[in-house]
This record gives C-alpha cells, sequence and structure tokens, in this order.
C-alpha cells in the first residue's frame, strides 16, 4: 500500500465525488514467488469497467531486436547494461476518470474517504497504454528518437571517447530496459530521474525476456554477447 497510495488523491471524510468519475472496485492480490519471496499489490477490478475503443497495450521490443542489438555492442566494443523500472504502472498518470471508497487496507484513518485515481493503476484496463505514452514522452524529453523498424528501441547520437560516432540504444520491454552505450550507467541515470529504477537490477544482465545472457570468448579472441536458454 505504501507504494500504490502515490495512485491516489484522498479526499476529507464527507466529500463527495467529483462529477464525471465513476466509482472503482479494487482488491488485493497476494503472491509466494517460486524463489520464496512474497509480494502483494493493490489491483482495480478493470473487467467490471467498460472496454476502451483505442489500443491499451504496452510496447515490447522484439527479441530479433535484442541479438541485433547484442551484436552492434560486440561490433563496436560497447557496455550492455540492464534495470528494471519499480511499480512502473503507477508512475504514469492515468486517462481513466475513476475514484475508489476507501477500505481498511488504506488504513483506520481513511476508511470511507473518496480517493480519486491519478495514476495509472495496475488491473485498470488503460494502465499500459497510459505507462507507454508516459514513457515515451520521457524518452523524448532526453533526447531518444523511437527506431522506426521497431518503436520500442529508442536511439541518441553520441560520441566515444575517441571521438567516433555512434548510437546509444534503449531497448524496452514494458518495464525492463537494455541499454547499449559506452557508459550505460550514465544513461540509466538519466532514466532514473524519471522513473525510480530497482537497485538490485542495475548492471550487466545476466537474465533478459527469459534468456540468460553472458559474453563469451570466441576462438579469435572477439568478446561476444551470447543468450541462452539453459535458465
Amino acid at each position: 500500500m505504501k507504494n500504490a497510495m502515490v495512485a491516489f488523491n484522498l479526499s476529507e471524510k464527507g466529500d463527495k465525488p467529483p462529477v464525471g468519475y465513476a466509482k472503482l472496485k479494487v482488491h488485493l492480490v497476494f503472491d509466494i514467488k517460486l524463489d520464496l519471496t512474497r509480494k502483494a499489490r493493490l489491483v482495480a477490478d478493470g473487467h467490471l469497467t467498460p472496454d476502451p475503443v483505442d489500443s491499451t497495450y504496452a510496447g515490447v521490443v522484439s527479441r530479433e531486436t535484442v541479438r541485433i542489438a547484442l551484436t552492434y555492442a560486440s561490433l563496436h566494443g560497447l557496455d550492455i547494461w540492464a534495470a528494471d523500472i519499480m511499480n512502473a504502472f503507477v508512475q504514469a498518470p492515468t486517462t481513466e476518470k475513476y475514484w475508489v471508497e476507501c477500505g481498511p487496507e488504506f488504513g483506520s484513518d481513511h476508511v470511507g474517504k473518496v480517493a480519486v485515481v491519478t495514476r495509472a493503476l495496475y488491473g485498470m484496463k488503460s494502465s499500459a497504454r497510459d505507462f507507454r505514452n508516459h514513457l515515451r514522452d520521457c524518452m523524448d524529453h532526453m533526447g531518444y528518437k523511437s527506431c522506426l523498424a521497431d518503436p520500442d528501441v529508442w536511439m541518441r547520437e553520441a560520441k566515444m571517447d575517441n571521438g567516433t560516432d555512434y548510437y546509444e540504444y534503449i531497448l524496452l520491454y514494458v518495464d525492463d530496459c537494455l541499454v547499449v552505450s559506452q557508459s550505460p550507467k550514465e544513461s540509466l541515470h538519466r532514466l532514473g530521474k524519471y522513473f525510480p529504477l530497482k537497485s538490485d537490477s542495475i548492471g550487466p544482465p545476466k537474465l533478459y525476456l527469459g534468456g540468460k545472457v553472458s559474453k563469451l570468448e570466441l576462438p579469435n579472441g572477439v568478446i561476444a554477447w551470447t543468450v541462452s536458454a539453459s535458465k
């Protein structure tokens, strides 16, 4: 709930919902991951709301593009770092108009209050699209351009230490980021000004899109990146 509270604008007790907003139900989802990590998240009952007219999906980079990016990094001697955006959807403003009646999960001081949903809450039907659009705006602001061949590859002109011009890339699979750059740490630092990144996910990738990622020295001495299904 601490992470989810940023998605709500709490009113005072007795206040009425704003005009034009519909009531939304929410519930808590609990899970235990394969590594026994316990997780809970407040989600909206989006299945009870009307279907949007437009597309509601967030973008995903293709696996073929990832392989091309790994090859590009090897050819130019670039580093690769990865990171996950923390609580990704609730970082984006929502385009839907809903309010929630606070229950005990909001804290005893807020039970019965009206809470207007201001962020893209998990479970709402347009949240993935709202996050995608918000992320695209941030990438544009940082000077990255979407690649015509794969719109979830973002590219920006940069210079190597020796003065050579090149493109640095950020590949986005919803909230999973893969950076190809001579200075990937700086690129992720810029992204971290707009989105909080999971600290334990920042660094050279070990897994990406379900595949094991590692460096390999070929018989001719060339350092290449590999993707394996071993895990």
